[in-house]
Protein backbone atom coordinates (compact mmCIF):
# COMPACT_ATOMS: atom_id res chain seq x y z
CA UNK A 1 0.00 0.00 0.00
CA UNK A 2 1.46 3.67 -0.74
CA UNK A 3 1.61 5.67 1.94
CA UNK A 4 0.71 9.60 1.37
CA UNK A 5 3.06 12.46 2.51
CA UNK A 6 1.49 12.88 5.86
CA UNK A 7 1.52 9.38 6.70
CA UNK A 8 5.59 9.42 5.93
CA UNK A 9 6.43 12.50 7.82
CA UNK A 10 4.26 10.90 10.82
CA UNK A 11 6.12 8.13 10.47
CA UNK A 12 9.47 10.05 10.45
CA UNK A 13 8.27 11.96 13.66
CA UNK A 14 7.96 8.61 15.93
CA UNK A 15 11.50 7.63 14.61
CA UNK A 16 12.89 11.11 15.43
CA UNK A 17 11.60 10.80 19.07
CA UNK A 18 12.87 7.25 19.58
CA UNK A 19 16.38 7.73 18.48
CA UNK A 20 16.57 10.41 20.90
CA UNK A 21 15.47 7.87 23.20
CA UNK A 22 11.77 8.88 24.05
CA UNK A 23 8.75 6.81 23.69
CA UNK A 24 6.56 7.94 20.99
CA UNK A 25 3.10 6.27 19.89
CA UNK A 26 0.32 7.39 17.43
CA UNK A 27 -2.57 8.44 19.08
CA UNK A 28 -6.76 8.67 18.78
CA UNK A 29 -8.67 9.14 15.77
CA UNK A 30 -5.66 8.07 13.12
CA UNK A 31 -4.95 4.72 14.82
CA UNK A 32 -8.87 4.13 14.87
CA UNK A 33 -9.07 5.57 10.79
CA UNK A 34 -6.01 2.72 10.39
CA UNK A 35 -8.21 -0.32 12.08
CA UNK A 36 -10.92 0.71 9.74
CA UNK A 37 -8.38 0.48 6.97
CA UNK A 38 -8.99 3.97 6.14
CA UNK A 39 -6.02 6.42 5.30
CA UNK A 40 -6.43 9.00 8.61
CA UNK A 41 -6.41 12.81 7.35
CA UNK A 42 -3.88 13.84 10.27
CA UNK A 43 -1.70 12.11 12.64
CA UNK A 44 -1.70 13.01 16.56
CA UNK A 45 1.68 11.55 18.10
CA UNK A 46 2.09 11.15 21.73
CA UNK A 47 5.30 11.11 23.91
CA UNK A 48 6.89 11.19 27.42
CA UNK A 49 9.28 13.60 25.92
CA UNK A 50 8.44 16.99 27.24
CA UNK A 51 6.89 20.33 25.02
CA UNK A 52 10.06 21.82 25.69
CA UNK A 53 12.20 18.71 24.13
CA UNK A 54 9.67 17.72 21.51
CA UNK A 55 10.94 21.92 20.52
CA UNK A 56 14.71 21.29 21.03
CA UNK A 57 14.75 18.17 19.44
CA UNK A 58 12.80 19.22 16.01
CA UNK A 59 13.67 22.80 16.39
CA UNK A 60 12.04 26.01 17.14
CA UNK A 61 11.53 27.01 13.36
CA UNK A 62 10.04 23.72 12.81
CA UNK A 63 7.35 23.68 15.94
CA UNK A 64 4.90 25.71 16.99
CA UNK A 65 4.16 25.34 20.64
CA UNK A 66 0.36 26.45 20.47
CA UNK A 67 -0.86 24.17 23.36
CA UNK A 68 2.42 24.29 25.31
CA UNK A 69 0.66 24.13 28.75
CA UNK A 70 -1.20 21.00 27.99
CA UNK A 71 1.41 19.25 26.69
CA UNK A 72 1.00 20.05 22.51
CA UNK A 73 3.17 20.75 20.16
CA UNK A 74 2.55 21.19 16.60
CA UNK A 75 5.98 19.89 14.37
CA UNK A 76 5.71 21.67 10.81
CA UNK A 77 5.94 19.55 7.73
CA UNK A 78 7.44 20.64 4.35
CA UNK A 79 3.75 21.25 4.04
CA UNK A 80 0.57 22.46 5.34
CA UNK A 81 -0.99 19.18 5.58
CA UNK A 82 1.83 17.12 6.80
CA UNK A 83 1.86 19.16 10.39
CA UNK A 84 2.35 16.36 13.02
CA UNK A 85 0.42 17.13 16.65
CA UNK A 86 2.91 16.13 19.57
CA UNK A 87 1.61 15.89 23.00
CA UNK A 88 2.87 14.42 25.87
CA UNK A 89 1.27 11.72 27.61
CA UNK A 90 -0.43 13.14 30.14
CA UNK A 91 -3.68 12.99 33.08
CA UNK A 92 -5.90 16.12 33.52
CA UNK A 93 -7.33 18.19 36.47
CA UNK A 94 -11.03 19.30 36.49
CA UNK A 95 -12.43 20.84 33.60
CA UNK A 96 -14.14 24.18 35.19
CA UNK A 97 -15.24 25.71 31.69
CA UNK A 98 -16.70 22.20 30.39
CA UNK A 99 -13.60 22.51 27.78
CA UNK A 100 -10.17 22.47 29.10
CA UNK A 101 -8.68 21.38 32.54
CA UNK A 102 -7.76 23.16 35.23
CA UNK A 103 -4.26 21.76 35.40
CA UNK A 104 -2.60 18.64 33.35
CA UNK A 105 0.32 16.20 34.76
CA UNK A 106 2.64 14.32 32.44
CA UNK A 107 2.58 10.45 32.58
CA UNK A 108 2.22 7.49 31.22
CA UNK A 109 0.33 6.02 27.88
CA UNK A 110 -1.61 4.34 30.44
CA UNK A 111 -3.08 7.21 32.19
CA UNK A 112 -2.80 9.11 28.85
CA UNK A 113 -5.48 6.91 27.74
CA UNK A 114 -8.25 7.22 30.28
CA UNK A 115 -8.56 10.98 29.55
CA UNK A 116 -9.85 10.34 26.23
CA UNK A 117 -13.41 10.56 24.86
CA UNK A 118 -14.42 7.00 23.45
CA UNK A 119 -12.98 3.70 23.83
CA UNK A 120 -12.01 3.88 20.03
CA UNK A 121 -10.36 7.04 20.11
CA UNK A 122 -8.15 5.48 23.09
CA UNK A 123 -6.08 3.36 21.70
CA UNK A 124 -2.07 3.90 20.67
CA UNK A 125 -0.07 2.78 17.87
CA UNK A 126 3.53 1.83 16.98
CA UNK A 127 4.43 2.33 13.37
CA UNK A 128 7.81 1.17 13.65
CA UNK A 129 6.80 -2.06 15.40
CA UNK A 130 3.30 -2.55 13.86
CA UNK A 131 1.81 -3.45 17.60
CA UNK A 132 -1.42 -1.89 19.04
CA UNK A 133 -1.50 -0.68 22.85
CA UNK A 134 -5.32 -0.76 23.95
CA UNK A 135 -6.07 0.31 27.52
CA UNK A 136 -9.60 0.70 27.55
CA UNK A 137 -11.08 -1.82 24.87
CA UNK A 138 -11.39 0.23 21.84
CA UNK A 139 -10.40 -2.67 19.57
CA UNK A 140 -12.73 -4.43 20.80
CA UNK A 141 -15.42 -2.06 20.77
CA UNK A 142 -14.35 -1.16 16.87
CA UNK A 143 -15.22 -4.31 15.91
CA UNK A 144 -18.48 -4.26 17.71
CA UNK A 145 -19.14 -1.05 16.06
CA UNK A 146 -19.92 0.62 19.19
CA UNK A 147 -19.17 3.41 20.36
CA UNK A 148 -18.42 3.95 24.31
CA UNK A 149 -17.27 6.73 26.58
CA UNK A 150 -13.88 5.83 28.32
CA UNK A 151 -14.69 5.02 31.96
CA UNK A 152 -17.89 7.01 33.63
CA UNK A 153 -19.88 8.66 30.79
CA UNK A 154 -21.20 11.24 32.36
CA UNK A 155 -17.90 12.56 33.59
CA UNK A 156 -16.14 12.08 30.20
CA UNK A 157 -18.95 14.31 28.82
CA UNK A 158 -18.77 16.64 32.12
CA UNK A 159 -15.05 17.53 31.13
CA UNK A 160 -15.68 18.62 27.53
CA UNK A 161 -19.72 19.48 26.60
CA UNK A 162 -19.11 19.03 22.59
CA UNK A 163 -18.63 15.22 23.46
CA UNK A 164 -22.31 15.01 23.45
CA UNK A 165 -22.40 16.29 19.65
CA UNK A 166 -18.83 14.11 18.93
CA UNK A 167 -20.39 10.88 20.14
CA UNK A 168 -23.41 11.03 17.71
CA UNK A 169 -21.01 11.83 14.75
CA UNK A 170 -18.77 9.03 15.25
CA UNK A 171 -22.09 7.12 15.50
CA UNK A 172 -23.55 8.01 12.29
CA UNK A 173 -20.90 8.44 10.38
CA UNK A 174 -19.18 5.15 11.42
CA UNK A 175 -22.40 3.47 11.34
CA UNK A 176 -21.56 2.58 15.01
CA UNK A 177 -24.38 2.38 18.07
CA UNK A 178 -24.33 4.01 20.99
CA UNK A 179 -23.56 2.13 23.84
CA UNK A 180 -26.52 2.22 26.59
CA UNK A 181 -24.91 4.11 29.15
CA UNK A 182 -23.30 6.86 26.79
CA UNK A 183 -26.97 7.34 24.88
CA UNK A 184 -28.05 8.07 28.53
CA UNK A 185 -25.13 10.45 29.42
CA UNK A 186 -25.46 12.11 26.46
CA UNK A 187 -29.65 12.28 27.13
CA UNK A 188 -29.16 13.23 30.59
CA UNK A 189 -26.67 16.37 29.79
CA UNK A 190 -28.45 17.63 26.48
CA UNK A 191 -29.33 20.82 28.08
CA UNK A 192 -25.99 21.87 29.04
CA UNK A 193 -24.71 22.13 25.10
CA UNK A 194 -25.57 26.05 25.29
CA UNK A 195 -22.32 26.00 27.15
CA UNK A 196 -20.15 25.26 24.05
CA UNK A 197 -18.94 27.94 22.06
CA UNK A 198 -21.58 28.58 18.91
CA UNK A 199 -18.50 28.04 16.52
CA UNK A 200 -17.76 24.71 17.77
CA UNK A 201 -21.12 23.20 17.31
CA UNK A 202 -21.37 24.86 14.41
CA UNK A 203 -18.08 22.96 13.17
CA UNK A 204 -19.79 19.27 14.47
CA UNK A 205 -22.77 20.21 12.13
CA UNK A 206 -20.78 21.06 9.38
CA UNK A 207 -18.78 17.42 9.80
CA UNK A 208 -22.32 15.56 10.06
CA UNK A 209 -23.97 17.20 7.11
CA UNK A 210 -21.34 16.87 4.70
CA UNK A 211 -21.33 13.23 5.45
CA UNK A 212 -23.94 10.95 3.56
CA UNK A 213 -25.04 9.68 6.97
CA UNK A 214 -26.54 12.84 7.16
CA UNK A 215 -30.58 11.63 7.91
CA UNK A 216 -29.39 9.50 10.57
CA UNK A 217 -26.95 11.84 12.48
CA UNK A 218 -29.73 14.43 12.64
CA UNK A 219 -32.12 12.13 13.62
CA UNK A 220 -29.97 10.88 16.42
CA UNK A 221 -29.15 14.42 17.59
CA UNK A 222 -33.22 14.80 17.65
CA UNK A 223 -33.63 11.79 19.55
CA UNK A 224 -31.20 12.63 22.30
CA UNK A 225 -32.46 16.28 22.63
CA UNK A 226 -29.30 17.90 21.41
CA UNK A 227 -31.26 19.63 18.50
CA UNK A 228 -33.74 21.19 20.78
CA UNK A 229 -31.26 22.78 22.51
CA UNK A 230 -29.09 23.84 18.78
CA UNK A 231 -32.26 24.40 16.85
CA UNK A 232 -35.27 24.86 19.59
CA UNK A 233 -37.07 27.00 16.37
CA UNK A 234 -37.52 23.31 14.81
CA UNK A 235 -39.29 21.85 17.60
CA UNK A 236 -42.79 22.46 16.01
CA UNK A 237 -41.86 20.40 13.44
CA UNK A 238 -41.61 16.80 16.16
CA UNK A 239 -43.88 18.90 18.64
CA UNK A 240 -46.65 20.17 16.85
CA UNK A 241 -50.00 18.30 15.80
CA UNK A 242 -50.27 20.73 13.18
CA UNK A 243 -47.01 19.96 11.78
CA UNK A 244 -46.37 16.03 12.49
CA UNK A 245 -45.74 15.44 9.36
CA UNK A 246 -43.09 17.87 8.34
CA UNK A 247 -40.56 16.24 10.70
CA UNK A 248 -40.05 12.58 8.81
CA UNK A 249 -40.64 14.61 5.44
CA UNK A 250 -37.48 16.97 6.62
CA UNK A 251 -35.05 13.38 7.61
CA UNK A 252 -36.08 11.87 4.35
CA UNK A 253 -35.64 14.95 1.87
CA UNK A 254 -32.00 15.64 4.16
CA UNK A 255 -31.75 11.54 3.21
CA UNK A 256 -31.78 12.14 -0.45
CA UNK A 257 -29.91 15.42 -0.81
CA UNK A 258 -27.00 14.54 -3.09
CA UNK A 259 -24.65 17.35 -1.62
CA UNK A 260 -21.15 17.40 -0.53
CA UNK A 261 -22.01 21.51 0.75
CA UNK A 262 -22.62 21.96 4.15
CA UNK A 263 -24.66 25.04 3.10
CA UNK A 264 -26.88 23.09 1.11
CA UNK A 265 -27.76 20.39 3.56
CA UNK A 266 -28.13 22.82 6.01
CA UNK A 267 -30.48 24.81 3.95
CA UNK A 268 -32.41 21.32 3.12
CA UNK A 269 -32.63 21.12 7.23
CA UNK A 270 -34.66 24.21 7.60
CA UNK A 271 -36.54 24.28 4.29
CA UNK A 272 -40.02 24.40 6.52
CA UNK A 273 -38.54 25.89 9.52
CA UNK A 274 -42.07 27.33 11.19
CA UNK A 275 -43.07 30.82 10.41
CA UNK A 276 -45.75 32.65 9.87
CA UNK A 277 -44.93 33.33 6.27
CA UNK A 278 -41.74 33.37 3.53
CA UNK A 279 -40.51 36.76 5.08
CA UNK A 280 -40.64 35.90 8.54
CA UNK A 281 -39.12 32.42 7.35
CA UNK A 282 -35.91 34.22 5.88
CA UNK A 283 -35.46 36.55 9.16
CA UNK A 284 -35.91 33.81 11.13
CA UNK A 285 -33.10 31.80 9.42
CA UNK A 286 -30.72 34.66 8.73
CA UNK A 287 -31.06 34.87 12.72
CA UNK A 288 -29.84 31.08 13.69
CA UNK A 289 -27.04 31.35 10.83
CA UNK A 290 -25.71 34.28 12.78
CA UNK A 291 -26.08 32.82 15.79
CA UNK A 292 -24.01 30.13 14.71
CA UNK A 293 -21.75 32.59 13.88
CA UNK A 294 -21.28 31.49 9.91
CA UNK A 295 -19.46 33.53 7.45
CA UNK A 296 -20.92 35.73 5.52
CA UNK A 297 -20.66 33.20 2.52
CA UNK A 298 -22.64 30.65 4.23
CA UNK A 299 -25.20 32.74 5.50
CA UNK A 300 -25.99 34.26 2.05
CA UNK A 301 -25.67 31.06 0.08
CA UNK A 302 -28.31 28.96 2.77
CA UNK A 303 -30.72 31.99 2.76
CA UNK A 304 -30.41 32.40 -1.35
CA UNK A 305 -31.19 28.42 -1.42
CA UNK A 306 -34.23 28.61 1.01
CA UNK A 307 -35.49 31.95 -0.56
CA UNK A 308 -35.19 30.22 -4.02
CA UNK A 309 -37.26 26.83 -3.32
CA UNK A 310 -40.09 27.61 -5.60
CA UNK A 311 -38.02 29.57 -8.53
CA UNK A 312 -37.86 26.55 -10.75
CA UNK A 313 -41.36 26.02 -10.71
CA UNK A 314 -42.94 26.47 -14.41
CA UNK A 315 -39.13 27.25 -15.62
CA UNK A 316 -40.26 26.41 -19.62
CA UNK A 317 -42.95 29.24 -19.15
CA UNK A 318 -40.27 31.67 -17.50
CA UNK A 319 -39.23 34.56 -18.91
CA UNK A 320 -36.19 33.91 -20.44
CA UNK A 321 -34.35 37.02 -19.03
CA UNK A 322 -35.45 35.76 -15.81
CA UNK A 323 -34.45 32.09 -16.58
CA UNK A 324 -31.72 33.01 -17.69
CA UNK A 325 -30.39 34.94 -14.17
CA UNK A 326 -31.52 32.10 -12.35
CA UNK A 327 -29.52 29.70 -14.27
CA UNK A 328 -26.75 31.68 -14.56
CA UNK A 329 -26.06 32.11 -10.72
CA UNK A 330 -23.01 30.84 -9.71
CA UNK A 331 -24.99 28.49 -6.88
CA UNK A 332 -27.22 27.23 -8.87
CA UNK A 333 -26.24 23.54 -8.67
CA UNK A 334 -26.74 23.36 -5.29
CA UNK A 335 -30.00 24.98 -5.97
CA UNK A 336 -30.56 22.20 -8.15
CA UNK A 337 -29.75 19.12 -5.70
CA UNK A 338 -32.01 21.24 -2.87
CA UNK A 339 -34.92 21.17 -5.34
CA UNK A 340 -34.24 17.47 -6.48
CA UNK A 341 -34.11 16.13 -2.72
CA UNK A 342 -37.29 18.17 -1.69
CA UNK A 343 -39.53 16.91 -5.04
CA UNK A 344 -38.32 13.59 -4.20
CA UNK A 345 -39.63 13.76 -0.93
CA UNK A 346 -42.57 14.64 -1.55
CA UNK A 347 -43.24 12.71 -4.40
CA UNK A 348 -43.44 15.85 -6.84
CA UNK A 349 -42.90 15.62 -11.04
CA UNK A 350 -39.16 16.63 -11.27
CA UNK A 351 -40.18 17.69 -14.94
CA UNK A 352 -39.72 21.56 -14.27
CA UNK A 353 -36.23 20.81 -12.52
CA UNK A 354 -35.12 18.63 -15.79
CA UNK A 355 -35.68 21.13 -17.99
CA UNK A 356 -33.73 23.80 -16.20
CA UNK A 357 -30.60 21.16 -16.32
CA UNK A 358 -30.83 20.51 -19.93
CA UNK A 359 -31.30 24.61 -20.58
CA UNK A 360 -28.11 25.10 -18.81
CA UNK A 361 -25.99 22.06 -19.53
CA UNK A 362 -26.49 22.80 -23.35
CA UNK A 363 -26.68 26.89 -23.62
CA UNK A 364 -23.54 28.43 -23.85
CA UNK A 365 -22.02 30.29 -21.26
CA UNK A 366 -22.10 33.91 -23.22
CA UNK A 367 -26.02 33.08 -24.11
CA UNK A 368 -26.58 32.09 -20.65
CA UNK A 369 -25.02 35.20 -19.47
CA UNK A 370 -23.41 37.44 -22.01
CA UNK A 371 -21.46 40.68 -21.36
CA UNK A 372 -23.71 43.58 -20.85
CA UNK A 373 -24.17 45.55 -24.10
CA UNK A 374 -23.99 48.95 -22.32
CA UNK A 375 -22.61 49.97 -19.22
CA UNK A 376 -23.48 52.79 -16.44
CA UNK A 377 -20.86 54.49 -18.27
CA UNK A 378 -22.92 54.89 -21.34
CA UNK A 379 -25.66 56.29 -19.23
CA UNK A 380 -23.67 59.00 -17.86
CA UNK A 381 -21.99 59.93 -20.72
CA UNK A 382 -25.75 60.57 -22.26
CA UNK A 383 -26.16 63.39 -19.04
CA UNK A 384 -28.13 60.49 -17.37
CA UNK A 385 -27.74 60.74 -13.59
CA UNK A 386 -27.45 58.04 -10.89
CA UNK A 387 -30.66 56.97 -9.11
CA UNK A 388 -33.21 54.43 -9.36
CA UNK A 389 -33.83 54.79 -12.95
CA UNK A 390 -30.27 54.57 -13.55
CA UNK A 391 -30.39 51.27 -12.36
CA UNK A 392 -34.06 50.26 -14.19
CA UNK A 393 -32.92 51.32 -17.67
CA UNK A 394 -29.44 49.23 -17.37
CA UNK A 395 -32.08 46.31 -16.23
CA UNK A 396 -34.48 47.22 -18.79
CA UNK A 397 -31.96 47.08 -21.59
CA UNK A 398 -30.47 43.45 -20.32
CA UNK A 399 -33.51 42.00 -20.51
CA UNK A 400 -34.24 43.13 -23.98
CA UNK A 401 -30.23 41.34 -24.06
CA UNK A 402 -31.55 38.26 -22.82
CA UNK A 403 -34.81 38.10 -24.35
CA UNK A 404 -32.42 37.91 -27.03
CA UNK A 405 -34.46 40.85 -28.94
CA UNK A 406 -30.98 42.82 -29.16
CA UNK A 407 -27.46 41.65 -29.95
CA UNK A 408 -25.45 44.71 -31.04
CA UNK A 409 -24.62 47.84 -28.68
CA UNK A 410 -26.04 50.24 -31.26
CA UNK A 411 -29.42 48.08 -30.96
CA UNK A 412 -29.19 48.72 -27.28
CA UNK A 413 -28.33 52.27 -27.68
CA UNK A 414 -31.19 52.97 -29.86
CA UNK A 415 -33.48 50.75 -26.97
CA UNK A 416 -32.15 53.17 -24.58
CA UNK A 417 -33.31 56.12 -26.41
CA UNK A 418 -36.59 54.53 -26.93
CA UNK A 419 -36.68 54.11 -22.93
CA UNK A 420 -35.59 57.55 -22.29
CA UNK A 421 -38.46 59.47 -24.84
CA UNK A 422 -41.06 57.53 -22.98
Amino acid sequence: MKHTDPYITAVEVVRRLRDAGFQALWAGGCVRDLLLQKEPKDFDVATNALPEEVRTLFGKRHTLAVGASFGVIIVRGHQPDCDVEVATFRSEGPYLDGRRPEHVKFTTAEEDAQRRDFTINGMFYDPINDSIFDYVGGKADLNQHIIRAIGNPLERMQEDKLRLLRAIRFAATLHFQLEETTRQAVQTMSDQLNVVSPERIADELRKMLVHPTRSQAIALVHETGLLKQILPELAPLWESAENQNLWPLTLDRLKRVNAHSFETAFATLLLDLPAAGPAERLEELYEICKRLRFSNQSLNLVHWLVQQRNSLEKAPNMKLSQLKRLLAHEDCPHLFELVAADLRSRNLPLDDLEFCRQYRDHTPREVLNPPPLISGNDLIDLGIKTGPQFKKLLTQVQDAQLEEQIHTQEEALALLSQLLQK
